[in-house]
């Protein structure tokens, strides 16, 4: 972060930091199963094709024909197997089934206990998001006192940029928290 020549580029670089951080946790929170059907959570299923690891979405169609119930047309038949065996082992806890040319997947709705380990789960990825937020807001504060120390700008401009810095990253703070409040009422809905 040494490289940043004034405060102006030391808010926009935590301002693109801190979005990516965000983007990041809501990208997350959509591979966490509620109880309604959605491509996103196979995303991080991974189906081992001729000794490469691939994304399941990229060896068939993924369609949701109801809200409880996910269907894979592949491609090639021949995966069929594989794409059930890797959704099988994967943690996500669902049951696929095939007939040969088509996977389907139930998608149960979670049972008390397992809506509290989601909860847990979205809680865990929260809290890391959070302090990937602190720790960008602690890197640029450095860098702005760095700054400071080396003559560059003075102690009025330092102290409104870490002004801005802290509203920039409660704001930012505050995004990733009600995306994980509005998941949280997702999982809890009956």
């Amino acid at each position: 972060m040494s490289n940043l020549d004034s405060t102006k580029a030391a808010i926009a670089a935590a301002k693109t930091r801190m979005e990516k951080a965000v983007d990041d946790f809501r990208k997350e929170l959509t591979s966490v199963r509620t109880g309604r059907a959605n491509a996103a959570i196979l995303e991080n299923v991974r189906v081992d094709y001729h000794g490469t690891p691939m994304p399941v979405n990229q060896l068939g169609n993924l369609t949701v024909p109801d809200a409880s119930m996910l269907m894979i047309t592949p491609w090639d038949p021949s995966v069929v197997p594989l794409i059930d065996k890797a959704i099988r082992s994967s943690d996500l806890g669902l049951n696929p089934t095939n007939d040969g040319k088509v996977v389907r997947i139930p998608i149960p709705s979670p049972t008390g206990e397992r809506r509290k380990e989601l909860v847990k789960q979205i809680h865990k990825a929260l809290e890391n998001h959070r302090t990937a937020v602190r720790n960008i807001r602690r890197d640029i504060k450095e860098a702005i006192d760095k700054l400071e120390k080396d003559k560059k700008i003075s102690q009025d401009e330092q102290k409104r940029s870490l002004d801005e810095l802290e509203k920039l990253s409660h704001a930012e703070t505050k995004k990733i928290e009600d995306l994980s409040a509005t998941k949280e009422r997702e999982v809890m809905e009956l």
